[in-house]
């Protein structure tokens, strides 16, 4: 039976004709007749000619359904480059979560916040109701510290699972994650030392108001990337 390493595998993906190969403990199938993998993407998610191990354990059917697909070899296992400290081995055995679900978990919350420093500025501006305008200080607070809990676990997550390659999505994230966290801090500060910046509108009050504006928008592009990243656009 042929044995097949990493980058072997990886030109079975159902582009330019070859066929659709997936591994899964050890063992690479042929998922070429499968209707779910039309050209080599399963559920806009997973790509074909990669080892599915790990993300089989959060699939909503049994292990078994690939014994539906004809076996076509053995997966040879790669020798780690880059050796994972002692605690950190431990801490991922001992809790499998910490090895592919800190980042995309924690990176709802200053999604969210962000989001909300936004929307509640314009509405404190289109209704003058000043809570709408004090949440948002509040929002904005808690989206920094949650920006840097982001960008620790995802600097955790690249290297641990991406091998601390510098994909597309990644160049793109990281400097506008940490422009995006320098913008909070300067509004935070901005809105702390004058109170009343939104309540007096000026041209500084514009220049203020442009850069919460800014948030919503760069936390898209960072949210939009990183989802391309776990669930990848389908091309024609």
């Amino acid at each position: 039976m042929k044995e097949f390493n990493v980058d072997e595998l990886s030109g079975y993906n159902g582009e330019n004709g070859n066929p659709i190969y997936v591994a899964h403990d050890g063992k690479v199938f042929d998922v070429s007749e499968s209707k779910l993998w039309r050209k080599g993407l399963h559920m806009k998610r997973h790509k074909a000619g990669h080892d599915l191990t790990n993300d089989m354990q959060a699939a909503p059917h049994d292990n078994d359904v690939l014994q539906r697909y004809p076996q076509v070899g053995v997966l040879k296992k790669a020798v780690d480059e880059r050796p994972i400290p002692r605690p950190i081995a431990w801490l991922i055995t001992r809790f499998p979560f910490l090895r592919r679900h800190p980042h995309p978990m924690t990176v709802h919350f200053p999604i969210v916040f962000m989001l909300s420093t936004t929307v509640f500025n314009l509405l404190y501006l289109v209704t003058g109701e000043t809570s709408f305008e004090i949440t948002a200080l509040h929002c904005l607070g808690a989206g920094i510290i949650f920006i840097l809990v982001a960008i620790t676990t995802g600097i955790y997550t690249w290297w641990l699972n991406y091998m601390a390659k510098m994909l597309k999505p990644v160049r793109i994230k990281m400097p506008l994650s940490l422009v995006m966290l320098a913008t909070a801090v300067i509004i935070f500060v901005w809105r702390m030392a004058v109170p009343d910046v939104l309540v007096n509108f000026t041209g500084l009050s514009s220049i203020y108001l442009l850069l919460v504006l800014s948030l919503a928008l760069m936390v898209s592009i960072i949210g939009w990337y990183g989802a391309s990243m776990t669930f990848p656009v389908e091309k024609d």
